[in-house]
C-alpha cells in the first residue's frame, strides 16, 4: 500500500517539495494530478499534520486501484514539473479486481 510518507517522498525525491496531489474523475477515467501548491509555501492550506493525513487517503486510493505502481514509475520517468495553473495529471488504470467496486455516477 502506497502511503503519505511514501507519496511525499516521491515528491520531494523529484521535484525537492512536497506537492499537493489530488485525485480527478472524468469520463470514466481517473488521474492523480500532482499540483503546483506544495507544502513548504507560508501560504499553503494544510499544516503538515494535515497534508500528510491528506496523502494518507490520496495513497489509500491509488492502492486500492491498483496504481501504485503506474504512479511511481510516472514521477520517476516524467520530465515535467507542476507549475503554476498546471499540474501534472498521472493517468491511472485501475485494475480488473478495483473496477468491481467502482460506481459510475
Amino acid at each position: 500500500m502506497m502511503t503519505g510518507e511514501e507519496l511525499q517522498q516521491l515528491l520531494i525525491g523529484k521535484w525537492g517539495v512536497s506537492f499537493d496531489v489530488q485525485l480527478k474523475r472524468a469520463h470514466g477515467k481517473f488521474w492523480v494530478q500532482v499540483m503546483w501548491r506544495y507544502l513548504e509555501q507560508q501560504s499553503f492550506p494544510m499544516n503538515e499534520q494535515e497534508y500528510l493525513e491528506h496523502l494518507n487517503a490520496i495513497g489509500g486510493y491509488i492502492s486500492a486501484w491498483g496504481g501504485d505502481h503506474q504512479v511511481r514509475q510516472f514521477i520517476e520517468q516524467t520530465s515535467d514539473r507542476p507549475r503554476v495553473g498546471m499540474a501534472v495529471s498521472i493517468p491511472i488504470q485501475p485494475s480488473a479486481r478495483a473496477s468491481e467496486w467502482l460506481l459510475e455516477g
